[in-house]
């Protein structure tokens, strides 16, 4: 008998330690871990009160289903960028901040997470950083294609962002819906490149705003992507920023054969195009000489779901001649 109890005991004591390992080894398969610009970021358990900032960023979070895992977003209605397409996608979320948040609307919010990026929400030496939401239990990531203004990146590109998406899906344990959507843009978009009819790389200059200094895309920023991918080339190629300002000397030197206007803002698209259309310093410029000009609204332009229907609006605009 003694010996009966003896092995019955030791049953429940191995039958406890391998409750506990089994346990251990279900918490460490929920933990999830991406790269997060220069940052390693862990997650216990998926987000439950998200915060994205910036329309692009935001329809990222749309795509993947999980507006059911937000409290808001930020960073929208500030700069005129929501569209209607956007408006149904968000009805049930509130816009905490019309541009970018502060600590106290994020951390008031009882956010778990904020998914923003550098000059998308966040900047650098400001009062919304990871490191200062850290301390309220706030975990952040970073659009990759903002990593540029903290580290040295690589060149633009779409697989920036659908990197951002993969990491998402794995961030809130989603991994098979970012897979399926990814794997979708990616064959769209092969499919359209694939069958484009193209001649010489076109020059394409990007204006986002300003008449006294434009600003525009450099290496760094989206639009390089989409217009190469398009078979266009930047002209501000070799310009070592993201999105900054260059001059119209620099603009009128390289001689843009198709203008590429940024729509958002105050300034409509028209209205950037009768600048430089009436503006007797540009009336050499072929893209002037030939009115070739298209429009990408911010939302394509940036990094986020609708790269692929910019490729194809580029494209289009550049090769329908």
């Amino acid at each position: 008998m003694k010996h009966l109890m003896m092995t019955t005991t030791a049953l429940m004591v191995t039958a406890t330690a391998a409750l506990i390992m089994t346990g251990s080894e279900a918490e460490a398969e929920a933990e999830a871990t991406v790269q997060s610009c220069d940052r390693t970021v862990t997650f216990d358990t998926p987000p439950e009160r998200a915060i994205s900032n910036d329309v692009n960023l935001t329809e990222m979070m749309l795509v993947l289903g999980l507006t059911d895992r937000m409290v808001g977003y930020t960073g929208i209605s500030g700069w005129n960028k929501l569209d209607a397409e956007m408006t149904e996608g968000v009805a049930e979320l509130p816009e905490l901040s019309a541009q970018y948040p502060s600590k106290e609307v994020i951390v008031g919010a009882d956010a778990d997470f904020f998914f923003a990026g550098w000059n998308y929400g966040m900047k650098v030496g400001g009062e919304v950083t990871p490191e200062t939401l850290a301390p309220f239990g706030i975990k952040v990531y970073e659009l990759t294609e903002s990593c540029t203004h903290i580290m040295d990146t690589d060149k633009a590109s779409i697989d920036m962002m659908y990197a951002d998406l993969m990491n998402l899906g794995t961030i809130f344990g989603v991994e098979d819906r970012a897979a399926e959507v990814v794997d979708g843009y990616r064959a769209d978009l092969a499919a359209f490149t694939d069958g484009l009819d193209t001649g010489e790389p076109l020059r394409v200059f990007v204006y986002d705003s300003g008449e006294d200094t434009p600003f525009t895309a450099g290496r760094y920023a989206m639009p390089t992507a989409l217009i190469e991918a398009a078979g266009g080339v930047n002209i501000m190629d070799d310009f070592e920023k993201s999105w900054a300002t260059v001059t119209w000397e620099e603009v009128v030197e390289r001689n843009p054969e198709v203008i590429v206007i940024v729509n958002y803002g105050d300034v409509t698209a028209e209205q950037k195009r009768a600048f430089m259309m009436s503006n007797p310093a540009f009336a050499d410029l072929d893209a002037v000489r030939n009115d070739r000009f298209v429009t990408l609204e911010y939302v394509e332009a940036t990094p986020g779901p609708r790269n692929i229907e910019a490729v194809k609006t580029l494209a289009n605009a550049f090769w329908s001649n």
